[in-house]
């Protein structure tokens, strides 16, 4: 098995095209934005070169004050239909209302489709592969930079994420000392992690979110086709996978309900594929924590979260800390998933608005410490 990626393929990170385009709150309602639909290249879990796309948005009502890299939350597995570009351009993705709040901080946004959705290629979405999500956001931002039209070269840099884009922020800066080092990035926020794939799936195991594991496991054979996920699929697993692969995430959700919720997953795979050692060692590979991120970041968890368990999270904050991070580790009390994303991106925008700030009056960035604190 080759080793796990942690450097740029040849060629990763570069504009391909862009052309005008819009984004909309809701139908008819436009963002004060400039926008740009963008392909580029970015590096497969696997190491190869990829195509992607992605959408930029520059705020058009404020000076521009930093490039954000954005990911956002889970959109679903059907190429087209989940991915952001398309949802942003008729006004109905669920987080465009948070795109906006990102705006008015003066904040020029790149944001991936991620690998497998929009028009970038011919490959499923690798749902919660960091090594897949963390580089695509790491290139859309350095492929942001390159767009004459947005103003964003010399701009400092930030990640944001919450959800499945918590998984691609999380990973996008951890990854970013290695693999993109030019970027002058000087904060970076990660709520709602799918940190660990092995958590995930012993928390929906049986529950009402049980096709989490379904998109988890397709994802991952998508991301490593050596895999051969199908092989561990019951005849009505075979059925689960194709149905799955069409939908947008809200679809997802409510059919799940009455085809995976609280079911025996041996129905759907048999032999159980997080069992095996090849899916194991790759699921490791995907942990997040083991190093730290070179400048300091917030992580935030919602403790009644019923998609990604609280010490999940909660666990890699304190890894990051003892890695060396500096780690703001805030707790959402009481809330669940969704209230805690809304919660999330009131205070990650805060804490990087804050470094933004701090970088404008010194260039140098801030210093680094190595303790866990909580907000």
């Amino acid at each position: 098995m080759a080793e796990p990626l942690t450097t740029a393929a040849d060629g990763a990170g570069r504009l391909l095209s862009y052309r005008p385009t819009r984004a909309r709150i809701v139908p008819g309602v436009r963002m004060k934005a400039q926008a740009w639909h963008i392909r580029y290249t970015t590096t497969a879990a696997t190491g190869e070169l990829i195509e992607v796309t992605g959408t930029v948005l520059r705020p058009t009502n404020e000076p521009a004050a930093a490039l954000v890299g954005y990911a956002v939350g889970s959109q679903g597995l059907a190429p087209r239909v989940a991915a952001l570009s398309a949802q942003l351009r008729l006004g109905v993705e669920y987080e465009a209302s948070l795109i906006s709040a990102a705006l008015r901080h003066g904040w020029v946004l790149a944001l991936p489709d991620y690998p497998g959705l929009g028009d970038g290629g011919a490959r499923l979405h690798p749902y919660v592969v960091g090594r897949a999500l963390g580089p695509s956001v790491l290139d859309c931002v350095r492929a942001a930079r390159q767009l004459p039209e947005a103003g964003a070269e010399g701009l400092p840099v930030a990640i944001t994420g919450y959800s499945e884009g918590g998984c691609a922020a999380g990973w996008a800066l951890q990854m970013q000392p290695d693999y993109a080092p030019e970027l002058p990035l000087v904060a970076g926020a990660a709520g709602g992690v799918p940190a660990d794939m092995m958590a995930l799936y012993e928390f929906h195991e049986r529950s009402a979110f049980s096709f989490l594991l379904m998109y988890t496991l397709l994802g991952l054979g998508s991301a490593y086709p050596e895999l051969d996920v199908d092989r561990f699929l019951t005849r009505r697993g075979r059925w689960l996978a194709r149905y799955f692969r069409r939908t947008h995430l809200l679809v997802a959700i409510v059919s799940g309900f009455f085809l995976t919720a609280w079911r025996d997953i041996a129905k759907a795979a048999n032999p159980l594929p997080f069992d095996d050692p090849q899916v194991r060692a790759r699921i490791e590979e995907n942990r997040l924590g083991a190093t730290a991120p070179g400048v300091p970041v917030l992580v935030g968890a919602a403790t009644l979260d019923q998609a990604i368990a609280y010490p999940q999270v909660q666990a890699l904050a304190q890894e990051w800390t003892a890695a060396g991070g500096d780690v703001t580790f805030s707790r959402m009390r009481g809330c669940e998933h969704i209230a805690g994303g809304v919660v999330y991106h009131r205070r990650a925008n805060t804490f990087l608005a804050q470094h933004v700030r701090a970088a404008a009056a010194t260039p140098s960035g801030t210093t680094k410490t190595k303790r866990l604190r909580s907000a």
